[in-house]
């Protein structure tokens, strides 16, 4: 659903990583990895295997049906594997075999991620070259440095740019470690890989290679990986709203400090420009905190599976993405348009 809030804070390339399309798409590709790694360890027929993944290549499911499994089963997989299995045949034997729902969702959740975390990255390194810019040509001015809300002592413009810089170097570091370490999901029905038989571990690396995934032992009930992106998140956004809050306090009409571009117009007060751009960078750090805090309690799983967590991940996790893509953007947008005064 779009509103008009979108414009402000919606950002559409982030919104399709999390698409019904782009999620089917993520879904079929590890149904067909699954089925080739298993042809390719000899736990299922190669031809089987085969067959599987030339018809996951053309597959369009029935989306309507996909919906009313999810509605009756509370996860998509149960029924996207039924018409799977009616598409393929003879070779729909062999489909999903050994596997659970969880092992197919989670491990298309990771091609996602992988990604997102790829476009953040990009524009983490953006909002880095607009910062290098303004060093370079503005770095050199004096400016009053504010501790507790008060005056302290002079300093200059590059030294309150190395605070912006600093963290950002970090959150870009992370983004790129989190993006090369995401783990593949592997347990079958109850976490212990036992329905794959004995050859699970070669078949669990040899899965991870085909996606390009970091091989692990399964995470069914451990949510860390999940919240390890959530805080990445959290603190990329986190910063980017401290930088906003600068920026609206330095343009102060008493302050005076910056001038930002862009508008930010009055409905009453035709003498004003309001900061827009930074406060949005303010309300998405607040938004994205306080979605970490309820994604958190996610980690709180009961034995082995939890519908109800699994579900808040689904609720909350695309929300954060979008709001730190669009703070991302948002944020190079507003220092681009920037100038210092002295």
């Amino acid at each position: 659903m779009t509103s008009l809030l979108d414009a402000l804070t919606g950002d559409p390339e982030i919104t399709a990583l999390f698409s019904p399309d782009a999620e089917i798409a993520a879904l079929l590709r590890v149904e067909a990895a699954l089925a080739l790694a298993q042809g390719a360890i000899g736990t299922i027929e190669p031809a089987d295997a085969e067959r599987i993944r030339s018809v996951v290549k053309d597959f369009t499911p029935d989306e309507r049906a996909l919906r009313q499994g999810l509605a009756r089963d509370g996860v998509v997989i149960p029924e996207l594997v039924r018409q799977l299995r009616a598409a393929t045949g003879e070779a729909g034997r062999s489909l999903h075999l050994g596997a659970t729902s969880q092992d197919i969702i989670d491990t298309g959740l990771m091609l996602r991620l992988r990604a997102l975390l790829v476009i953040l990255e990009s524009r983490t390194g953006a909002v880095l070259a607009e910062i290098a810019r303004l060093d370079a040509e503005e770095g050199g001015r004096t400016l009053m440095a504010q501790t507790r809300m008060q005056a302290a002592l002079a300093f200059t413009v590059a030294d309150k740019l190395a605070t912006w810089t600093r963290p950002l170097q970090g959150h870009r570091k992370r983004l790129h470690d989190l993006a090369r370490s995401l783990p593949l999901q592997l347990g079958g029905p109850v976490g212990n890989g036992a329905s794959f038989g004995a050859s699970y571990e070669r078949l669990r690396a040899d899965m991870a290679r085909h996606l390009d995934l970091r091989d692990a032992a399964p995470w069914h009930s451990d949510r860390t990986p999940i919240l390890d992106v959530a805080q990445g998140l959290a603190l990329l956004t986190g910063t980017l709203g401290k930088i906003g809050q600068d920026l609206a306090l330095l343009s102060q009409t008493e302050v005076g400090a910056i001038k930002l571009s862009g508008g930010g117009g009055s409905s009453a007060m035709a003498h004003k420009q309001n900061p827009v751009g930074a406060e949005v960078l303010v309300a998405l750090a607040r938004f994205n905190a306080g979605l970490l805090g309820t994604l958190s309690q996610s980690m709180v799983h009961e034995n082995e599976r939890s519908g109800a967590a699994w579900t808040l991940e689904w609720l909350v996790l695309p929300q954060m993405a979008e709001a730190t893509g669009r703070a991302l953007t948002g944020a190079a947008d507003l220092l681009r348009g920037a100038r210092f005064t002295g």
